[in-house]
C-alpha cells in the first residue's frame, strides 16, 4: 500500500565501532584510525547516476517525486533531462522542505532510474564542489588526494568532514606521512589546535597525533604529553594513537616513557593496553632508535602480570619471537598460570615454536617436555588447539560476489562523543547530513 518511504538511518557513533584492536583494519590502512564502510567517492563509482537537487511534487498517486537536479555528479547514461528535473519512482513527502538539499545515489536498469538512498543537507552545503574536486584528482597521486581531504576535515558540515576522515582511515600510512611532510607550518598548527580542542571526538585524536608525529616537528611533543598527563586522556579511546605520536616526535623520551607504562603493574588496564597498542605500531614501523628487539623487550615486561601476559605471549607468538620461550615457559612457575587464557595462549605459541622449527637440529627441549606432559594430561583439548592454529594460519579464499557496499561509519549529532571541531551538532539537526535510504 503507497505510504511515506523515506526512512531515516540512525548512524552510529564512530566511538562505538572502537574494538579493542586494531587486527580486523586492513594492512595498508591507517592503523590510528576508526572508520568502517565506504567514501563518498566510492560509492559514485559504484552508483550509475549520482544527483545533488531538491525535492518537490510528491504525488501519492503516481508515488513519485520530482529532484530539481542543482548539480550532476554522475550520469553515465545521459538520464537527466534539460529541464534537470527527474522523476524519482517514490512517493518522499518528508523531503520535500526548502531546508533540505539531497546527495542522491541512482541505479540506471533498463533505462529506469532506480534511486536507493539519499543524504540530507543544508541549502549552503556544497556537497557538489567537494565531491567534483575530490574525482578530479581520482588519478593523482595519493598525498595529494589526501591533502585536499585535509582541507576539508574541520568542514563545518559533519558530513563532509566525517567523509574526509574517512578518506585517510583507508589510506596507506606512508601517503599520509608523504602528504603530512609537505603540509606548510600553518597547516599543522591546525592540526594542533584540533588536538588542543576539548570538542574534537576522541576517536579523531589517533589520526591528529599521527601526523603531527609524522611531521616530525619536535615543538609538537609537548602538546602530546600534556595530553597524557591527563588522567582521564589515559583511559579514553585514542591513546595508544597520542603514545605512538609522542615517540615519533622524541624517540629516546617517548619510548622510555612508554617502556614506563608497561612495566607498571598497578596502572590501569586499558593505559598499559594502549602501550602495547604502540609498541605493537613501532613492531611493524620501528625507527633507528626503536628497533625490533626493544620492542619485545617492553612487551615482555608484561610477561609478569596477570591480566595482560596472555596478549604478550600472543604477540610473540605472531612475530616468531621464538627467543622469548624460556620467559613464556617460565609462567607454569607463576600463580596465574592456571588462568585459562593465560595456559591456552602458552600452549598456542609453544605449539607454534615446535612447529615452526620442527626441521631444525636443536630445539627447546623444555618445550618438548612442556607439550609431552600437556598431550599426556589433556589429549583432546591439545589436538582442539592444534586445530584451531591451523584454520589460523590457513590461506582465506576471497568471496566469489562481492555485494554493493552503501554502509558508512557515522556519528550520531546526539551523542556528547561525536561532536565536530566547530561544536555539537543538536538532535534538531537530525536530517541534515543523515543517511536515507529510498526503499524498494
Amino acid at each position: 500500500m503507497p505510504g511515506p518511504l523515506l526512512r531515516k538511518a540512525a548512524p552510529p557513533c564512530l566511538a562505538l565501532l572502537f574494538v579493542l584492536t586494531l587486527s580486523t583494519a586492513p594492512a595498508a590502512a591507517c592503523p590510528f584510525c576508526v572508520g568502517d564502510g565506504t567514501t563518498l567517492t566510492g560509492e559514485v563509482n559504484q552508483a550509475g547516476m549520482v544527483l545533488v537537487g531538491t525535492l518537490q511534487n510528491p504525488s501519492l498517486e503516481k508515488e513519485t517525486t520530482e529532484l530539481l537536479v542543482e548539480a550532476v555528479i554522475k550520469d553515465q547514461e545521459k538520464k537527466v533531462p534539460a529541464n534537470k528535473i527527474v522523476v524519482l519512482p517514490r512517493y518522499l513527502p518528508d523531503g520535500v522542505d526548502p531546508k533540505y538539499k539531497f546527495l542522491v545515489f541512482c541505479d540506471v536498469y533498463k533505462g529506469r532510474i532506480d534511486p536507493y538512498r539519499g543524504i540530507a543537507f543544508a541549502p549552503d552545503v556544497d556537497i557538489a564542489k567537494y565531491l567534483k574536486g575530490a574525482l578530479a584528482l581520482k588519478d593523482a597521486a595519493e598525498a595529494k588526494r589526501l591533502a585536499y581531504f585535509f582541507d576539508y576535515l574541520d568542514n563545518r558540515d559533519l558530513e563532509i568532514q566525517t567523509d574526509a576522515y574517512l578518506e585517510f582511515a583507508k589510506a596507506d600510512p606512508k601517503d599520509t606521512r608523504a602528504m603530512v611532510q609537505g603540509l606548510p607550518a600553518e597547516k599543522l598548527d591546525r592540526v594542533k589546535g584540533w588536538m588542543e580542542d576539548e570538542k574534537t571526538p576522541a576517536f579523531r585524536h589517533g589520526l591528529y597525533a599521527s601526523m603531527l608525529g609524522y611531521s616530525g616537528q619536535v615543538r609538537y611533543a609537548e602538546v602530546l604529553r600534556k595530553m597524557l598527563d591527563r588522567e582521564e586522556t589515559q583511559t579514553g579511546s585514542g591513546v595508544h594513537d597520542i603514545l605512538a605520536g609522542y615517540v615519533m616526535l622524541q624517540p629516546k623520551e617517548g619510548w622510555a616513557f612508554l617502556r614506563g607504562v608497561l612495566n607498571e603493574p598497578n596502572k590501569d588496564f586499558m593505559y598499559r593496553y594502549a602501550a602495547l597498542q604502540a609498541a605493537r605500531f613501532f613492531f611493524d614501523n620501528p625507527l633507528p632508535d626503536v628497533s625490533r628487539d626493544k620492542v619485545v623487550e617492553a612487551v615482555g615486561l608484561l610477561l609478569t602480570q596477570k591480566d595482560i601476559a596472555d596478549l604478550a605471549i600472543e604477540d610473540f607468538r605472531k612475530w616468531k619471537r621464538w627467543e622469548m620461550c624460556d620467559q613464556v615457559l617460565g609462567l607454569r612457575n607463576r600463580d596465574f598460570y592456571e588462568v585459562p587464557i593465560v595456559r591456552r595462549a602458552t600452549l598456542r605459541y609453544t605449539l607454534a615454536y615446535m612447529e615452526d622449527n620442527k626441521n631444525a637440529q636443536t630445539r627447546n627441549k623444555a618445550a618438548e617436555t612442556f607439550l609431552e606432559a600437556e598431550r599426556q594430561q589433556d589429549k583432546q583439548g591439545l589436538a582442539e588447539i592444534e586445530e584451531l592454529l591451523r584454520l589460523e594460519t590457513a590461506p582465506r579464499q576471497a568471496p566469489k560476489h562481492r555485494p554493493r557496499e552503501v554502509r558508512r561509519a557515522e556519528p550520531d549529532r546526539g551523542d556528547p562523543e561525536c561532536r565536530s571541531a566547530r561544536g555539537t551538532y543538536h538532535k534538531a539537526d537530525h536530517l541534515a547530513g543523515s543517511s536515507v535510504t529510498f526503499m524498494r
